[in-house]
C-alpha cells in the first residue's frame, strides 16, 4: 500500500483551515504530468498518485472518488458522466459513456400533472428525479482496461477523507448555506451536510456511511455498488419513498465504450464526446461555422465578435433541440450536423442576414431533409496519456436525496430528458422526441470533455461544469488559444458569453462595456454571475501546463513534483 503511505500531504491538508487555501496558484507547470480539478484535495490526491508512478487513469479514478467526498454539489458516485481519453501505448483515442439511465419503470409522461402540464419540480427534486447511476461502472471499466495500480489503493484516499473528515472551505460552506432549504428537506441529507448549520465555515464534514459504501466498492468492485448491500439499501430507500430504481435496474446497468467524435479546426484535430452528449457534436459544428470567418481580424470580445458567436450558437442549440438524444434509441444525424458543407451554409446565412431573432432560426434549416451542476477534471501523465472527464449529479446537490445508510447523494438527471416536447428544463433547454423518456435510455447532456491535437500530438485537454453553458465555455477556450493566441491562463480568465437559441438573449459575465452596441443590433442582454469553471491542460514542448478556473475558488491545478 505504498500509495496510501505516501499520501501525507493530502492528509495534512484535511486539517488545514480553509483560509490558507487562498495561497494556491491558478496554474502550474511540470515535465512529469499535471492534474487540474475543482477541489484542491482531489488535485493533491491525483498528483500524489502520479508522483508514486501511477498513470493518468489511476489518478482519474482516485480523483473521481475523492470528489465524491469533497465536492458533494457535483462530484459523485450517485451520478454519471463521460470521459475522453488519449492512450499513448495504442496511440489512439477512446470515449466512455457512463451516463445515468432511466429506470425500467419510467415512462414518457411521468412528469406531467393532472392537467397534462410539465411539473419541473417532479423532474428535479426527490426520489422520482433520480436516474440509475453510472460513475462506479465507468471508473471500473477504465481501470480494467488501462489502470496500473490496484483498484483498492485508488479508493483508499476517498475513504480516509470520508472517515476522518475534512475542513470545509469558505466556498463550500457558503454553497451549502445557499442551498440549505433543499439540503434540509430530507433528514438523511440534512444530518450529514448541515450538521453544524448555519456555522459551516471551517467545520469538519465527516461522512461515515459514505466511507462504508466506498469500502464495499473497494473490496468488491462493481458488486460493491450494483449488487449486494449497497444495491439493497438503494432499492429499499427508493421503494419506501416512491422512487423507481430497483435492484434489477442497478444490476442491469452498463457503461458503454463509444467512438469519439472527431473534427478539425484551423489545422488542429478536435476529439470529443459523442451522443448522448450534445457537447461534442455542437462544439465541432460551431468550430466548423466559425472557421469560415477570419476571427483574428476581430477584436477579442468586441460587440462584433460577440454577435458572431451568438448567431453561431443559436444555430447549434436549435439543432440540439431537435436531433440529439441517446444513439441507442434514436438515430442522431452526426455526420450531417458536423459536416463542413452544412457549416458553410450556416456561415453564409450569418454573413448575409446578420442578427436573426431565434424565432427565425429552425432546427436543421440547412440540413437536407432527405437524409450549472457538473464538475470536470483533466489529467496528463509523464507516459503521454491524457484524460478529459466530466461527470455530474446535474443541478447543485442533485435531487437532494441521500440514500439511507449509504451516504450517497443522488442525481436528478431525469430532468435532462424532454419531460414534454417544447417545454424547457431547469437550464432553459428545449427538447423533442429524440430525447423523450424511455426505460433504460440515457438523457441528453451538455458535458463536453475534449482533447485537441496538434500534429497528431495532444495539445489541449479541456472541459467544464455549467449546464447548457458548458459547450460554449469549451468553445471559447479553444478560440482564445488558437485564434487569439492567448496563454491558457489568459484564455481561462477571459469573460465568456453564451446564447442557447431560447431564451433569446445573450448571457454575458459580469460587466461588459459594449452592451449598448449589442442592444442596438437587436439583442437582449442578461448579465450573469460566473457559471462555468474550466479545468484545462496544455502540452507545449514537453511541458504540462495545468490551469484551474478560479471562477469557483476551491479549484487547483498541480504539476507533478519529482525532486
Amino acid at each position: 500500500m505504498k500509495i496510501i503511505n505516501n499520501l501525507f500531504l493530502a492528509l495534512v491538508l484535511i486539517s488545514i483551515p480553509s483560509q490558507s487555501i487562498a495561497s494556491y496558484a491558478q496554474s502550474d507547470i511540470s515535465s512529469d504530468g499535471v492534474v487540474a480539478t475543482q477541489h484542491y484535495l482531489a488535485t493533491e490526491i491525483g498528483e500524489n498518485i502520479l508522483t508514486q508512478g501511477g498513470n493518468a487513469y489511476d489518478a482519474a479514478i482516485a480523483v473521481g472518488f475523492a470528489l465524491a467526498v469533497v465536492l458533494p454539489r457535483a462530484g459523485n458516485i450517485g451520478g454519471g458522466g463521460f470521459m475522453v481519453i488519449y492512450d499513448e501505448d495504442s496511440n489512439d483515442t477512446y470515449a466512455i459513456d457512463y451516463r445515468e439511465k432511466a429506470p425500467a419503470a419510467s415512462f414518457r409522461d411521468m412528469y406531467l400533472d393532472e392537467n397534462g402540464e410539465f411539473d419541473i419540480l417532479k423532474s428535479t427534486f426527490g426520489y422520482n428525479a433520480i436516474g440509475v447511476p453510472g460513475t462506479v461502472h465507468g471508473f471500473w471499466s477504465v481501470h480494467q482496461r488501462f489502470g496500473s495500480l490496484p483498484w483498492a489503493d485508488l479508493i483508499q484516499p476517498a475513504i480516509i477523507l470520508a472517515e476522518r473528515g475534512f475542513v470545509m472551505s469558505d466556498y463550500m460552506a457558503q454553497t451549502l448555506n445557499n442551498y440549505s432549504e433543499k439540503m434540509s428537506y430530507y433528514d438523511e441529507t440534512r444530518n450529514i451536510f448541515l450538521r453544524n448549520y448555519p456555522n459551516l465555515k471551517d467545520s469538519r464534514l465527516i461522512q461515515n456511511d459514505l466511507a462504508k459504501t466506498l469500502k464495499r466498492i473497494q473490496k468488491d468492485g462493481l458488486n460493491g455498488f450494483y449488487s449486494g448491500e449497497t444495491a439493497s439499501l438503494i432499492a429499499a430507500d427508493m421503494k419506501e419513498n416512491g422512487g423507481l430504481i430497483t435492484e434489477q435496474d442497478l444490476l442491469d446497468y452498463r457503461s458503454v465504450w463509444r467512438d469519439p467524435i472527431k473534427g478539425t479546426y484551423r489545422g488542429k484535430t478536435i476529439v470529443t464526446m459523442p451522443p448522448p452528449s450534445s457537447g461534442g457534436i455542437h462544439l465541432i459544428q460551431m468550430l466548423n461555422i466559425l472557421e469560415n470567418f477570419e476571427l483574428d481580424t476581430y477584436e477579442h470580445n468586441s460587440y462584433q465578435y460577440v454577435s458572431l458567436l451568438s448567431e453561431t450558437m443559436k444555430y447549434a442549440y436549435a439543432d440540439r433541440s431537435e436531433y440529439l438524444g441517446d444513439p441507442d434509441f434514436f438515430e442522431v444525424p452526426i455526420s450531417k450536423i458536423t459536416s463542413k458543407e452544412y457549416a458553410k451554409k450556416i456561415s453564409a446565412s450569418i454573413k448575409e442576414l446578420g442578427v436573426l431573432p431565434s424565432s427565425k432560426i429552425n432546427p436543421g434549416m440547412y440540413i437536407n431533409p432527405e437524409s450549472n451542476e457538473t464538475t470536470h477534471f483533466s489529467i496528463a501523465d509523464k507516459f503521454g496519456n491524457v484524460i478529459s472527464n466530466t461527470y455530474t449529479i446535474n443541478s447543485a446537490f442533485g435531487s437532494g436525496v441521500t440514500i439511507k445508510g449509504t451516504g450517497i447523494l443522488m442525481n436528478n438527471e431525469m430532468d435532462d430528458f424532454s419531460g414534454q416536447p417544447g417545454v424547457p428544463n431547469q437550464f432553459g433547454l428545449l427538447g423533442g422526441i429524440a430525447n423523450e423518456i424511455e426505460p433504460a435510455k440515457r438523457p441528453l447532456s451538455s458535458m463536453t470533455p475534449t482533447i485537441v491535437f496538434d500534429n497528431d500530438e495532444p495539445f489541449l485537454a479541456i472541459g467544464s461544469p455549467g449546464g447548457s453553458r458548458i459547450i460554449t465555455a469549451v468553445l471559447q477556450i479553444i478560440l482564445n488559444v488558437i485564434d487569439f493566441e492567448q496563454s491558457l491562463e489568459e484564455a481561462t480568465d477571459s469573460k465568456r458569453v453564451h446564447h442557447q437559441w431560447y431564451p433569446d438573449d445573450i448571457d454575458i459575465e459580469e460587466t461588459y462595456n459594449q452592451i449598448n452596441e449589442l442592444i442596438d443590433l437587436g439583442y437582449k442582454i442578461d448579465i450573469i454571475d460566473t457559471a462555468t469553471c474550466t479545468q484545462s491542460i496544455m502540452i507545449d514542448d514537453g511541458e504540462f501546463i495545468g490551469v484551474s478556473d478560479l471562477r469557483r475558488p476551491d479549484s487547483l491545478a498541480l504539476g507533478v513534483k519529482n525532486d
